[in-house]
């Protein structure tokens, strides 16, 4: 069994991406203590396993807080890794309404006519 400072000089931690829709790349990795964000994903592989990645253009984070590349990673961390939106969410959602309206819109439930 190894020694509890041994341990302390590990921090295990998650990394998830996403390179498509409905695509996920989740691992768990052991990286030394004091391994930063930047250091983990080039650690992890993203660049070699998802052609066309780029750190610059994701957005780090931290169980979904933005942080800088430069965070340092505890133990227990979920390093995310998000990529820019292709569209707003709130013009996607007026384009659905819009598209739905042509086809006729749906009745909400609980709104019952009589």
């Amino acid at each position: 069994m190894a020694s509890a400072e041994s341990v302390s000089d590990v921090v295990r931690v998650e990394v998830a991406y996403s390179p498509a829709p409905r695509q996920v790349d989740l691992q768990q990795f052991v990286f030394p203590s004091g391994t930063t964000a930047a250091q983990a994903v080039i650690a992890a592989g993203l660049p070699s396993r998802h052609p066309g990645f780029d750190l610059e253009r994701v957005t780090v984070a931290v169980w979904g807080r933005a942080v800088p590349p430069s965070a340092v990673l505890r133990d227990g961390d979920r390093l995310e890794l998000c990529r820019p939106l292709v569209v707003d969410p709130k013009e996607a959602r007026r384009l659905r309404y819009r598209a739905q309206g042509e086809r006729g819109r749906r009745r909400v439930s609980g709104s019952r006519s009589r």
